[in-house]
């Protein structure tokens, strides 16, 4: 028997993260505290047991696209095609349509998923890459004559000024197929976990550049970097190389052995930028979208 039922206790919480860590093991997984701190009236996090056992997760909630639901279902691999898949879609996918959205966006790491996907209306929009690179004796840059480096710790009032000066003029450069929303309280909570990790280029009290590390309380020897942007009056001036060969010598110091990133398949200027800093190519992940309501044959399962 399958039940879905909301994540309402720290145990759900915790249950949910064990889920996503098994069927994405190279990701960093938000902890119970972050996931709590995210939660708002639009957001779902569900649980599917499959006799009595929580074998899959979901999340449905608005994208950062604008004018879109997101819907996640994920099952643990030796979990598949018992019908969890499709009824854990099917919640996901009428909480986004009571939501009054009309169209969801979703992201798939697998051919299997892909083609799951696909049976229930979705299409490719657009693909990102995962670029990965392992951290060893990493000396500071030199230190920048026009602009200062700073970390989020040492000037947290700019994390702020860092959303509204670099963060919106910059996140139309992305290659989504709608442009970004993301509210300054999003910025403050899902772009930033440890301000000591976060680095910034400045002058006086303008932010010019970010780019920084996301840490992993579950693998503290790996960490995704976080949002990489330049205010475009300053491109051309190595803040980003600067910048990310900063959060790179911090991560050696901090023990961290890996660090990887995930850039949209078009984002040729940030691809070309990690290759030269020494990243090398990992996964690919497959953003899909469908129109709302999806259609729910009887005979599909996964």
């Amino acid at each position: 028997m399958i039940e879905i039922r909301p994540v309402t206790t720290d145990a759900d919480y915790e249950a949910w993260r064990q889920v996503r860590i098994a069927v994405l093991p190279h990701e960093r997984c938000p902890s119970v505290a972050e996931l709590r701190e995210l939660e708002t009236p639009e957001r779902l996090l569900v649980l599917a047991e499959l006799d009595g056992e929580v074998v899959a997760n979901g999340l449905a909630d608005r994208s950062d696209e604008a004018g879109r639901g997101f819907v996640s279902p994920r099952v643990r691999p030796e979990a598949r095609r018992c019908g969890v898949g499709t009824k854990l879609l099917e919640a996901l996918a009428e909480h986004a349509g009571a939501l009054g959205y009309e169209v969801v966006g979703s992201g798939v790491e697998d051919e299997g998923s892909f083609a799951f996907a696909q049976r229930f209306g979705f299409v490719e929009t657009g693909r990102q890459v995962e670029q990965v690179r392992r951290i060893g004796d990493e000396p500071w840059p030199a230190r920048p004559t026009e602009y200062d480096i700073v970390t989020v710790a040492e000037r947290p009032e700019l994390w702020a000024a860092a959303y509204a000066q670099v963060a919106l003029p910059t996140f139309p450069d992305m290659d989504t197929p709608t442009p970004l929303v993301v509210s300054v309280e999003e910025w403050a909570t899902e772009w930033i976990n440890d301000p000591a990790a976060m680095f910034l280029a400045v002058v006086g009290d303008d932010v010019i550049g970010v780019a920084g590390l996301m840490l992993d309380t579950d693998k503290p020897e790996r960490a995704e970097v976080a949002y990489t942007a330049v205010r475009r009056d300053w491109r051309g001036k190595a803040v980003a190389s600067t910048l990310k060969r900063a959060s790179m010598a911090w991560a050696a110091e901090h023990g961290i052995t890996e660090v990887y990133t995930w850039t949209q398949q078009g984002n040729a200027n940030m691809r070309r930028l990690n290759e030269h800093l020494g990243f090398s190519y990992g996964a690919v992940s497959i953003n899909v979208r469908a129109n709302l309501p999806l259609e729910f044959p009887e005979q599909v399962s996964s």
